[in-house]
Parts: structure tokens; sequence; C-alpha cells
């Protein structure tokens, strides 16, 4: 049987944008075609994304039909996803994490300096919730290591650049006023 490409192409959109299993029934009603329609053209997906050129398969589950990345690539897919811690910061984490931004790069002394206590446990946090990356080596006795903001720091802050942090007032050279809560 030959299926339409907005037939297949509905399939996916819908399968693509589906958080949990969808029944076949549903697909149909959705579509507004037959569920014998429905199940042809799902075979007829599942036979295509059998090739290697596709990371993703259908899954038959719960009762319905999702769309889910190949066991070959969970590894990536669990790296992409994996775990960051939830809540919100501290104050020593909002404190440390402004302080990175604003002169970065920035050696943890240079933050306890500037802080008047330890950064070890928050700089730990910032680390491990991906807002702040280690970045090389400051020359000099010990060469201790530089810390600088990430990516995720700029995702999470709604920030397309460093330029886009907002500017020190005149005089200040501590702890800005950002909203790291958001």
């Amino acid at each position: 049987m030959m299926i339409e490409p907005h037939i297949s192409a509905g399939l996916e959109a819908l399968l693509f944008a589906a958080a949990e299993p969808v029944p076949v029934a549903e697909l149909a009603r959705v579509l507004n075609i037959s569920i014998n329609l429905v199940d042809a053209a799902l075979e007829h997906l599942e036979s295509k994304y059998q090739a290697p050129d596709y990371g993703f398969m259908l899954d038959y589950a719960g009762g319905g039909v999702r769309l889910v990345s190949k066991p070959e690539y969970a590894p990536l897919v669990t790296e992409l996803l994996r775990p960051v811690r939830s809540g919100g910061l501290s104050q020593a984490g909002l404190e440390t994490l402004a302080i990175v931004a604003y002169k970065q790069p920035v050696t943890r002394a240079d933050i306890e300096a500037i802080r008047g206590v330890r950064a070890e446990a928050a700089l730990g946090s910032l680390i491990e919730r991906d807002l702040v990356e280690e970045c090389g080596r400051k020359e000099g006795p010990g060469r201790p290591i530089l810390y600088r903001t990430t990516q995720r720091f700029l995702i999470e802050f709604g920030l397309n650049s460093l330029n886009d942090l907002p500017p020190l007032e005149s005089g200040e050279t501590t702890q800005p006023q950002l909203d790291f809560n958001a």
C-alpha cells in the first residue's frame, strides 16, 4: 500500500510532540483517517527507521506507539540528559557565580579574596550544575585553576553573550545585583 507523504509526516509530528505513547485509535482520530491506514503508515515508518541513518525508531508500549532513540544511542542520550540539580542557588552560590561571570577567568583564591570566605563548596555546586567550568591554569606559583561560566549559564539566564550582563555600577567591584534565581 502506498502511504501518502502527508500521512507519514503527520504521524511523525504527532509522535514527536507526544510525551507518552499514543494509541493508534487516537492517531487515526487526530489525522481523520482509518485505523487500518494508521497501522499501514506505522509499518512503513517502522521499516524506514530501520535504516542506519535514523537514530530513532517506533516503540509500541503502554497501549500506544511512540518515537524513541535506538538503543545503540543510549549513552549519547544519557549524557545529554544527565540530571542537573534543581532548585535555586544558595547565597554563596549566587555570589560566587556573579564573581565568576564578571571577573572570568578567575581563580578560587581570587573569588575567596572578594567574598572573604571559602568558595570551594560553592564552586563545586556551580560546576555540578554546569554553570561554571575549569578553563585552564594561571601562570604563577602553584598554577591555580581558572574558572569561567559555561554556555549553560548563558542559556539559563537568557543571555546571548557575556556582553549582555548588566553593567556594574561605578566603583562596584563585587557582588553585582543579578537575579540568578530566575
